[in-house]
This record gives C-alpha cells, structure tokens and sequence, in this order.
C-alpha cells in the first residue's frame, strides 16, 4: 500500500512539475530517477508478457514525462561533450536555458537537425573515421528516446551480447571467452569477425520496421543528413554517428544472431536444443564479436551464416579483417591476447595496446607536457595510468606493468634533462626523485606522487550473471557495483568507499568504479579541512561540476 501511494505521489508531482516551470536547481535527482525507473520495469514486465500495445503506452509516459526529460537533459550537460555544439551553434550553460530546453522535449513538435560532421584518426591508419555531431536539442532527444528504447533491448537482447549494455563491460566478455576457451576440452578454433561499418550501413527499413519505438522521431534520426563544407548530405543509411541511441540501434539490430547459430548447431530434429549437439559442434557466439567451433570446417560453415544473417540488416562481413585463427597461434580482441601455451589459456594486453599507451605517455611528458611542473605532470600521468590499469587489471597484467614503469623512468629522465640541459645528473635525480618510505627514485613532490604500476594488484572479474536484468535485479547489481570497488580500492580510498557504501556524497546514486569520480573534501582544505578520511568522500565528476556551479552562483 505504501508503495502505491509513493508511486501516485511521485506521478502527482511530475504531472505538477510539468504544468509548471521549475528551476533547475530545485529538482530533485533521486525521485526523479526513481520515477522513471519504476516506468521502466513495468516496460520490462509487459516485454516478458508480450504485451506490445502496453509497452507502447508506457513508453509514451516515459517520453512526455518531465522526470525523464530532466535526465536526458542532464545526461546531455554533464558529458565530455557537453562544450561541443552541432550545427546551430547552440550549448546550454544556463540554469534558464536548461529549465527551457526541458519545455522545448516535445516529441510531437520535434524536428531534427542535420548533424555536424567531422573525422577523427584512425589509430594506426591514415584514413579518418567520420562522426556526426548532432545539436544539443538532438542529443536530448536521443537520449529521452533510450530511457524508453532500452528497457526493450535489455529485456530482448542475446545472452551473450556485452557491448554497449548496462552494467555490463569489455571484462564480462573478457571473463566468458576465457570460459569457453580454457579448459582441455574447449574449442581450438575461432572466427573472428568483424562488420564492415556497421553503424553506417545498418538498413534504415529494417530499423523502422523492427524497432519498437515513436516510428516518427525515429525517422527523423535515421534521416536528418549531416553538413560538412556547408554542404547538406542526405543519409540513405545506417545510424546517426555519434548519437547517444546509435549503439543501442546497432545491438538490437544485431540481436538474434545467437538464435540462428544455436538453430543450426545445438537443436536435434525436434528442434528443440540438445547438449549433445553443443558439446559436438562447439559453437559458441560471444558479441563483440567471436564464434568458437570445434573444427576450421564448422567455423567456415558459421561464417556463412553469420553472413547471411546480417545481409538481412543491410550489413556484411569485412573481408580482410575476418579470419579463423587456431587458439594456440591466439588473436587480439579488446585490447587483450587470448593464446594457449602449451594447453594454458593466457590473457595479456596486446602489444597494440601497450603501443598506444607508450605513445600516449611519450605525447603527455615530451609534448603536451614539456612546460609543466612537476605536480601538473604527476597529475596527468596518474589520470593516465589509473585509466589504463583499471581495464587491464583483471588479466595477466604484471609483466605489461613492470614495462610501463620503466618506459615511464625513461620518459621522465629525457623530460627532466631537456628542463636543465646545463646541470649534472646528480643534481636532476635529486631534485625530481626522492626516498618515500622504503622506497628510493619515487618521482615526487611534497604533495604529489607518481603511481608505481607494478604495485597495483591484478584483481580477478567476476563475470556478471547471464540472466541478470538491470532493471529487475537491482540488489544484485548494486552489490555488484559495491564489491567491485572493494576489490579493486585499497588503503583510506577502500574505507572512503566503505563509508558511504559505494554512493556519490552528492546525488546518493550508486557509483560504478569506472565511472569518472573525484574526491571531494567536506571541509575545504582552504577552510582548515584535513585530508583524513572522515573529511573525503566520492563523487559523481558531473555532480562535483554541478555542485561548483550552485556554490559559485550563491
């Protein structure tokens, strides 16, 4: 009964919020996210039940529900791209301008905007990828769409799709592909494939006629065009690159490949699913994507079907970048090595991986780097290394880690050299590399000190249960969450952790480990707060932002 009331309460004041303009700064986050949430289970109840006009009528609620409108919004104004303006130039600072862009998320009104196109470096290639920026009114939108659009795909996704999926990572993948291929009896072969252009190519028919979602806004997405030279190019094909709703078109559209390999290796002539069969054939899908098999024959065979499969979408399979590797010669997938040797499955960084981050550091120290102080540069470099080491942390990393500290010593020394070509080394090394502890040639100041990357522990994943839905499963995955950053914090950061059991200080929503977060201090330091453990807490990088703006404006 209780719940009842709370749920008319908080739908009484969203439909009050929405007759009136409400400040920004008055919103309150956790009801509204708690709001739209209970929409979303209920989507993903009625998807169970098959319940489509349902689904239909409660994604309407969501879409013309101020609650939901306000976290697009807000997903929109505190990411990375949040300074970056498509083609009409506009970008939302103002309180105002968020209160009056909320007003402007009518579904029924909408027009898209072409986007702006740019191209970025390819890593290793000389050709640029192309990606589109859409308009922050556009961005809104999209995102307004997927808190509708993704209760559906969650519910209806493949088992072993990761990519792209909340509460989901590249380690889960990591983490099942080890599974399948590490015992004696495993698969020894392995497709690897790869989609050529996946989300420029994806048929727009197919999307439309596929996707359960508002046909016209849909449309408008698919068929906005973009502007490059001043130049209007309409988009006959593929998603809208670099929107927010662009990877969850792109899974669902790649959802069901599991079930066409399974119908053609794991079912009997009933067919009806047969271990017998699984065990016999050894195929298995991970999506990212992969498929085992037992033999090169049976991998061939795959390859095709996959092929045929997505020719239905309006893609097709890279010919130069899908191959069928034997396990003990290993290939690279997420920027690891999977190999056996002899009988052992290892994973390792790829050395393509360990390239892109020596040239990284080498570009930090020698180039952006050359002019800054020493506390500056530590600064940079932990952000550097703390982001790498987190994804690399779960595999067998030490060696990888080992090298990146001397290649880091490297650095520094050529660093500190160039800054006083006229001194000695004697007096470099003790100006910019002093004794901490037990520890001697820790490249430090009195506040700041660089991290040693072969201290940091390799920290098993645990692989996220197959079946969980985040929108059902929320204890599970809230203690997920919290344990993660158990294993993976250590020292005061662990019991900071602890103490506020894995919550922003700020907005109370539970924090991922990799999310972008910062320590905040209660009592300023500039107020007489100390740095102790009782004065720190974590939080949200956007609601410190948010929290800055609200302080500098009173």
């Amino acid at each position: 009964m209780e719940s009842m009331n709370a749920q008319s309460s908080m739908a009484h004041n969203a439909r009050t919020m929405q007759t009136k303009r409400v400040k920004w700064k008055d919103i309150n986050w956790i009801i509204a996210e708690s709001y739209v949430n209970r929409l979303q289970v209920r989507i993903v109840k009625a998807v169970q039940k098959d319940k489509w006009r349902l689904v239909k009528r409660l994604q309407k609620l969501i879409t013309n529900s101020f609650y939901a409108k306000a976290i697009a919004l807000k997903r929109v104004i505190t990411n990375k791209g949040k300074h970056t303006p498509g083609i009409d130039k506009v970008v939302w600072e103002t309180d105002e301008d968020k209160s009056k862009a909320i007003e402007k998320l009518d579904t029924s009104k909408y027009h898209a905007q072409p986007l702006r196109r740019v191209y970025i470096e390819k890593y290793g290639k000389k050709e640029k990828r192309p990606l589109g920026i859409p308009t922050m009114q556009d961005r809104a939108m999209q995102g307004l769409m997927l808190l509708a659009l993704e209760p559906v795909a969650e519910t209806t996704a493949d088992r072993v799709s990761f990519g792209f999926r909340r509460n989901r990572s590249a380690q889960d993948a990591m983490e099942y592909i080890f599974k399948l291929l590490a015992r004696k009896t495993s698969p020894q072969w392995i497709l690897e494939g790869d989609i050529k252009g996946c989300f420029d190519h994806i048929s727009h028919d197919w999307l439309i006629e596929h996707i359960p979602m508002d046909k016209s806004v849909l449309k408008q997405f698919l068929k906005a065009g973009f502007i490059f030279e001043r130049e209007l190019f309409p988009t006959d094909e593929g998603t809208p690159q670099g929107g927010v709703i662009s990877p969850i078109l792109a899974n669902m559209a790649l959802d069901g490949m599991q079930k066409v390999l399974s119908d053609r290796f794991h079912t009997n002539r009933l067919g009806k699913v047969d271990l017998r069969f699984k065990n016999a054939h050894k195929v298995n899908l991970v999506r990212y994507f992969i498929v085992t098999a037992a033999t090169k024959e049976i991998a061939v065979e795959a390859k095709e079907i996959v092929r045929d499969f997505l020719q239905t979408r309006g893609l097709e399979l890279s010919e130069e970048k899908t191959v069928i590797t034997h396990i003990d010669d290993g290939f690279d997938m997420l920027g690891w090595t999977f190999r056996k040797f002899k009988g052992k499955l290892i994973v390792k960084p790829s050395k393509k991986a360990l390239k892109a981050l020596k040239s990284a550091l080498s570009e930090t120290i020698l180039g952006r780097g050359k002019a800054w102080k020493q506390e500056v540069l530590i600064e940079k470099l932990n952000q550097q290394i703390r982001g790498w080491t987190n994804y690399h942390q779960s595999v067998c990393a030490s060696e990888a880690f080992a090298h990146i500290d001397y290649i880091l010593y490297e650095l520094l020394w050529r660093w500190a050299k160039r800054r006083h070509p006229h001194k000695g080394q004697w007096w470099v090394s003790t100006n910019y590399w002093h004794r901490r502890g037990n520890r001697n040639w820790v490249f430090c100041t009195e506040d700041k000190e660089l991290l040693r990357v072969d201290h940091i522990p390799i920290v098993r994943h645990t692989k996220v249960r197959m079946d969980a839905n985040p929108y059902f499963d929320t204890q599970y995955f809230l203690d997920r969450k919290f344990q993660h950053g158990m294993k993976r914090l250590s020292g005061r950061f662990k019991l900071i952790w602890k103490n506020q059991n894995g919550r922003c200080y700020h907005c109370g929503m539970p924090m991922e480990i990799s999310d972008e977060r910062e320590i905040f201090f209660k009592v300023p330091k500039s107020a007489g707060g100390k740095d102790e453990v009782n004065n720190m807490a974590y939080v949200h990088k956007s609601c410190q932002q948010i929290y800055l703006e609200c302080c500098s404006k009173e």
